[in-house]
């Protein structure tokens, strides 16, 4: 008779850098003791560091103040604020703002039993301190690959905007236009006013951003969702 016993499962946990697979990486997740905001992009664990105010706190603040404002005008259309995405099997990220059509009218996502987001959303958006962070890298990569139609990465620390959309599988950059608005294409009337949003002006990026919700665009494309 064996006087084997097997042993208790542990669970490792989450560290920085780790390789793993999304249901490795979610298993390790739950097990958290305290839950902090930790990514898996490309197969590689991300763990957030302490966010500061005005490169980050703020910056994100004003984005969903003007997605929200968007949201509440388009009946069909949904939003979401570092919600985790479920993309495939390597990369379960939690964007800093998510805008997507409800899944019961066309949406490309869906949101899972266990209220998870999964495929990708329309939109995403990531506010990066700088160029070299992996929003505008490996997630970028994850984001095109999986079929996220328009990203907009806010850097903040370079005073730049970078929105692009999604072109025969390669993304394509969205320009302003004469008057230094960038338009939507997967969301009519979602206009954003980069100047005024790089100078703290929500006031003014709220105030265009009537102007396309006010817009025949947009006002099709609710008649289209509803």
């Amino acid at each position: 008779m064996s006087n084997y016993i097997p042993l208790k499962t542990t669970i490792l946990p989450l560290e920085n850098g780790d390789r793993l697979t999304r249901p490795e990486f979610e298993r390790r997740y739950q097990a958290m003791p305290n839950h902090q905001k930790v990514e898996l992009i490309e197969g590689v664990v991300y763990m957030a560091s302490p966010l500061r105010f005005r490169s980050h706190g703020e910056p994100h603040a004003q984005i969903n103040t003007w997605l929200g404002v968007y949201y509440a005008a388009t009946p069909g259309v949904l939003a979401a604020d570092n919600t985790t995405v479920r993309l495939d099997g390597e990369n379960e990220p939690q964007p800093d703002a998510i805008l997507f059509i409800n899944p019961n009218l066309g949406g490309q996502c869906h949101i899972s039993e266990d209220d998870y987001i999964e495929g990708a959303p329309e939109l995403i958006v990531e506010i990066a301190a700088s160029s070299a962070a992996y929003d505008l890298y490996d997630k970028k990569r994850a984001y095109q690959r999986n079929g996220v139609q328009e990203y907009l990465v806010w850097q903040v620390y370079e005073r730049q905007i970078c929105w692009w959309k999604l072109q025969e599988g390669e993304y394509i950059a969205l320009e302003t236009d004469g008057n230094g608005v960038i338009k939507s294409q997967v969301f009519p009337g979602l206009w954003l006013e980069v100047r005024s949003l790089l100078e703290g002006n929500l006031a003014q990026v709220l105030k265009k951003l009537q102007e396309g919700i006010e817009s025949v665009e947009h006002q099709e494309f609710i008649r289209r969702l509803c």
